[in-house]
């Protein structure tokens, strides 16, 4: 698991999943292939199609100091009808 951090739980993305449509935050640093082959080998589904956006990080103040979070990136990966991914653990904050 090293591209994938952890599985995205929004209202968009609940919708997606009845289009057989998972999405997940990566590393900002792995490639679209990387990202298709992992969860291919790792998954064992057909990636049919990804779509990925690179998202800006948050401002974080501590004291007078403002400071920024890192960058991520999120993929939606398309699979093949017939295959689906089993629910991945939700980040905890």
């Amino acid at each position: 698991m090293d591209g994938i951090k952890y599985a995205v739980f929004t209202d968009k993305s609940i919708r997606l999943l009845s289009k057989n449509q998972y999405t997940s935050n990566v590393e900002s640093g792995s490639t679209r292939t990387e990202i298709k082959h992992w969860g291919e080998l790792f998954f064992g589904v057909k990636i049919i199609a990804m779509n990925s956006h690179r998202l800006p990080g948050k401002g974080r103040r501590r004291g007078p100091i403002m400071g920024q979070t890192m960058h991520y990136r999120r993929m939606i990966i398309t699979l093949q009808p017939g295959y689906s991914i089993p629910p991945l653990r939700k980040k905890r904050t």
